[in-house]
């Protein structure tokens, strides 16, 4: 069957940064009425070659041809008004302006030199209706979820009459039905005959809603694919450069732990997280499951000081202790990475080095630094360890991708040296090379002593690493499931849709509420 012509080709791009080769001959072709994935790691060029296409950058090598016309946008605004929108990960849009502002900012309909609201309004809803959407267009968009904001982007992109729609990991903050009703709106707008780029790290969806796919790998084509005819370990081989069973359980033997290292009894906080009861060994990983507002990271928080507990009681090492702050739990080397590394771990603004010396500069105090000496040496020691990429701790971070940003959090911490790590969603949002890179130092470090506790709304992942998994459920601890044979994910969606009643679980909690949806990611409360 012959295919349509192509409504976007890009041939040999080439892009170069200082030192750093970050597209090299890289060919990407769009076909009317289609999903195309762009895939590959954190820093394979995915990023840059949408940069070059809209105008973010120029390209230093190759063509780009839109509708069979040669094209060569200075500006994004250039590339929007030749028909290629962007929707980031990140809605850049103004929460306090209303709906119908957003829709339309810039292209208002004017009557006598002034906004017509009234066209305004019309248009936005009409736009949103395209995308089986009915919303008040003149409330603040601040008073409507991420997934709808996200919508409402999309619809701005389409009001430009798009050719090509590129949606840059718009999944990663919504839950599994906002997943579903934005793949609703990408097959309506497929039907229309837009050419989707779709880049996202979730395999599942990719498989899910993607017609065809690119892969790059440091920089170059690997090739283009039919999604339906390459398996997902075949994909992951081509994006990482080698094989990698997708679902192996990293850990080996069975361990017994027998050495108490964090005791929680009947710990609670009203209102955040139902009183629970959970030991964490040393040497030992203890996954976290639940859907989204289960209590996940309400645990985690608690665990670190950063709030406080309502009730109940504490022992590290068999000793009962109050952790008031976070700094307290320092004291006692508790780490925690939490789940939103841009707003509550990284400093953008900083260097590699400067973001990594944090948590032991905050343990002497800012009256007795670090000695630069010290602190080269440290610094160079974890970007070797945890390979960051570039190996150049001056550079600032915010410019490293996010699995590499995600590797400097963690180096963060290990300076420190903790007895427990509590890790919430360290791999959400990163490549499946970076991932598998820090499952595996998990592991590595859960061998070599320290405790760790491991949140993750993937359920495989919390199966591979955890050697036994609390099961939340509506805020409360309703299992503790040890992590042999029998364990599998539809067990553990069962005892999260039964509240831990069919499996005899130790009393953390009963089961409440009607059955939820699986979270793809997202801040438990």
């Amino acid at each position: 069957m012959a295919l349509p012509a192509p409504v976007l080709t890009m041939s040999g791009i080439g892009k170069q940064f200082p030192g750093v080769k970050a597209l090299d001959g890289v060919d990407l072709r769009l076909l009317p009425g289609e999903v195309h994935a762009l895939m590959g790691e954190n820093g394979a060029g995915k990023s840059t070659l949408i940069k070059v296409l809209t105008g973010v950058y120029p390209a230093d090598a190759g063509t780009i041809e839109l509708d069979g016309r040669a094209v060569a946008f200075g500006t994004p605004l250039e590339a929007q008004q030749g028909g290629i929108s962007t929707v980031y990960q990140e809605v850049n849009l103004c929460t306090n302006l209303s709906v119908a502002e957003n829709v339309c900012i810039g292209r208002e309909p004017r009557r006598r030199g002034r906004i017509d609201w009234k066209r305004m309004r019309a248009r936005a809803a009409e736009l949103l209706s395209r995308l089986e959407l009915s919303l008040d267009v003149s409330a603040p968009l601040s008073s409507y979820s991420l997934a709808i904001q996200q919508m409402v982007a999309i619809a701005r992109a389409i009001d430009i009459d798009a050719r090509v729609l590129i949606l840059d990991e718009p999944t990663s903050s919504l839950d599994a039905d906002e997943v579903e009703q934005l793949f609703r709106v990408m097959r309506r707008l497929k039907e229309e005959g837009i050419a989707i780029l779709f880049v996202s790290h979730f395999l599942d969806q990719i498989y899910e809603i993607s017609d065809r796919m690119t892969i790059l790998r440091n920089g170059r084509l690997v090739g283009e694919f039919l999604t339906r005819e390459l398996p997902q370990v075949e994909l992951v081989a081509k994006m990482i450069g080698q094989e990698l069973a997708a679902l192996e359980r990293l850990h080996g033997e069975a361990k017994v732990f027998d050495r108490p290292l964090v005791e929680a009894r009947g710990l609670g906080r009203q209102g955040a997280i139902e009183p629970f009861t959970l030991t964490i060994h040393e040497g030992e990983v203890v996954g976290l499951a639940g859907l989204l507002g289960s209590g996940r990271t309400e645990i985690a928080r608690l665990l670190f000081g950063a709030d406080h507990a309502g009730a109940g009681e504490l022992a590290i090492g068999g000793t009962p202790a109050s952790l008031r702050t976070p700094r307290t739990a320092m004291t006692h080397r508790i780490a925690f990475c939490s789940e939103n590394r841009k707003t509550d771990g990284l400093i953008p603004d900083l260097t590699v080095r400067e973001n990594i010396i944090l948590a032991l500069q905050a343990t002497r105090g800012w009256t007795r630094p670090v000695p630069r000496e010290q602190q080269d040496e440290l610094v160079g020691r974890y970007v070797k360890a945890l390979k960051i990429n570039p190996p150049n701790p001056e550079l600032l971070v915010g410019n490293l991708s996010g699995g590499n940003q995600q590797k400097v959090v963690l180096a963060r911490w290990l300076i420190l040296e903790p007895r427990l790590l509590i890790l919430d969603e360290p791999t959400r949002g990163i490549d499946v090379g970076a991932k598998t890179e820090i499952q595996r130092l998990v592991v590595e470090l859960s061998d070599g002593g320290m405790a760790v506790l491991f949140i993750s709304a993937e359920l495989e992942e919390v199966l591979r690493l955890s050697h036994k998994v609390g099961v939340l459920r509506d805020r409360r601890l309703v299992a503790e499931l040890p992590n042999d044979d029998r364990l599998t994910t539809d067990v553990l969606l069962e005892t999260i849709a039964s509240g831990g009643a069919s499996n005899g679980a130790a009393g953390n909690g009963a089961a409440s509420g009607a059955d939820d949806v699986m979270a793809n990611g997202g801040r438990d409360s």
